[in-house]
């Protein structure tokens, strides 16, 4: 097994940060479909697939417009979704917890999909966010190729940036497809992952 092979199998994750080049927004989505729809159009002519078929003639687009628009979509700073405060005005000062967030995100390492569950929770400090917030905010930063630990901990900090408190947990229970359907085939494996921060670092 050569190096690069072994970097994706070891699930390493570099930084906090998705890896990004430089400019890498200086041209619109939809010149980025049409550059991708032409390199899938031609990765599909490399594995012998006869494009003029009907039912794959129009394949190349489509995996450009769902990488671009849907899947990945996080990847653009402009698609973060706003995140309004509202007063505490009931004087809730225990823990919220918001479970079984649906997530789904894609491995950076093979590109299939990692699909699991997302539980946060967070006390008060004063203000509130939204419901609908939280797993719009989940789901901003599952749209992009991930590693779930770099995941976990862009959730936390999300969360603790829009509600102006370090009293933040995540936990994220996923399935990695590319432990699933590839390599050693573990159907039967899940990875947890956590970030606790503020209060919750407290054993009480």
């Amino acid at each position: 097994m050569n190096a690069i092979e072994l970097i994706g199998e070891d699930h390493i994750g570099t930084s906090l940060e998705t890896p990004m080049r430089e400019h890498a927004f200086d041209i619109s989505d939809e010149q980025k479909i049409d550059l991708i729809q032409n390199h899938f159009k031609e990765i599909m002519h490399i594995l012998g697939l006869d494009l003029k078929d009907d039912s794959l003639s129009g394949t190349p687009y489509r995996v450009a417009k769902m990488y671009v628009k849907e899947v990945f979509s996080g990847l653009n700073p402009a698609n973060k979704p706003e995140a309004k405060l509202f007063e505490n005005k009931y004087e809730y000062n225990e823990m919220l917890i918001e479970k079984d967030i649906t997530l789904y995100s894609y491995c950076e390492h093979h590109f299939v999909p990692i699909i699991g569950k997302v539980h946060v929770a967070y006390i008060s400090n004063g203000q509130v966010i939204g419901l609908s917030k939280i797993n719009r905010l989940v789901q901003y930063y599952a749209k992009r190729p991930q590693v779930q630990e770099r995941l976990t901990n862009q959730i936390a900090e999300g969360l603790k940036e829009a509600l102006q408190s370090d009293d933040v947990a995540v936990i994220i229970d996923a399935t990695h497809l590319c432990v699933a359907s590839r390599g050693i085939k573990d159907t039967n494996t899940s990875t947890i992952t956590a970030h606790y921060s503020g209060k919750f670092q407290s054993e009480k």
